[in-house]
């Protein structure tokens, strides 16, 4: 009987990658037009490789482009791409369908909802808060909790002691393989592969289901129950 679900919160709840990017370019239009040089594709592609290698989350992106390509932070440019990504960035922050729907029918059922990612507390909390998920969750796990990242084992154990359940108890739902799946399987909880959510068109999951609407969930948790 499944007494839990756990969601991973980018690309699984939020459409995280389709913001980014149009954030990002958001961001480049706007230096361009303070004075920066070079193509818009130029920039863009630097950008999305610096995310590359110091993660997505990474919080000093711009000053580190314009130090890239200066050798110091021109603070003109960078006010303007900051300020044009965070306007562009809420207003393309968005849930997948179905979502809200999905979590209001889960908890009346008597599921309790857990959030595990990998995001900082304060980027993780200030997404739940735009999209007005904050309330709907009975725990939310987030990297500074653990000090581990999935797949590590700790984040989920973590979660399921905070609910008090068992990991049979447990369906976890994911767009990552690598982590989400292989992580929440390595502990004993059943695993949802997040399909609709998916930029890498993965084609085997390992997940226990693979699901193309969130609200699938519901028929998953009857079934398992």
């Amino acid at each position: 009987m499944i007494k839990a679900v756990f969601f991973d919160l980018d690309n699984t709840l939020v459409d995280f990658f389709r913001a980014k990017k149009s954030a990002v370019k958001a961001a480049v239009s706007a230096m361009l037009d303070s004075g920066l040089q070079g193509s818009f594709k130029e920039a863009y592609d630097l950008i999305m490789q610096i995310y590359k290698e110091e993660g997505i989350e990474y919080q000093s992106v711009f000053d580190r482009f314009l130090i890239d390509k200066y050798g110091e932070i021109k603070y003109k440019m960078l006010a303007a791409g900051v300020v044009a990504y965070r306007k562009a960035n809420e207003d393309a922050l968005t849930l997948f369908p179905h979502v809200t729907t999905t979590l209001t029918t889960l908890a009346k059922r008597g599921i309790k909802l857990a959030i595990i990612t990998d995001a900082p507390a304060k980027q993780a909390w200030q997404r739940l808060c735009y999209l007005q998920l904050h309330h709907l969750f009975d725990e939310v796990v987030v990297s500074e909790d653990t000090g581990a990242l999935k797949p590590s084992p700790l984040p989920f154990q973590y979660a399921l002691s905070k609910l008090g359940i068992q990991p049979s108890e447990a369906l976890m739902i994911g767009d990552w393989p690598d982590r989400d799946i292989v992580g929440a399987k390595n502990v004993g909880i059943h695993t949802v592969f997040a399909r609709y959510g998916d930029p890498r068109e993965i084609e085997i999951s390992g997940a226990d289901y693979d699901i193309d609407d969130i609200f699938e969930l519901v028929r998953i948790v009857e079934e398992i129950g």
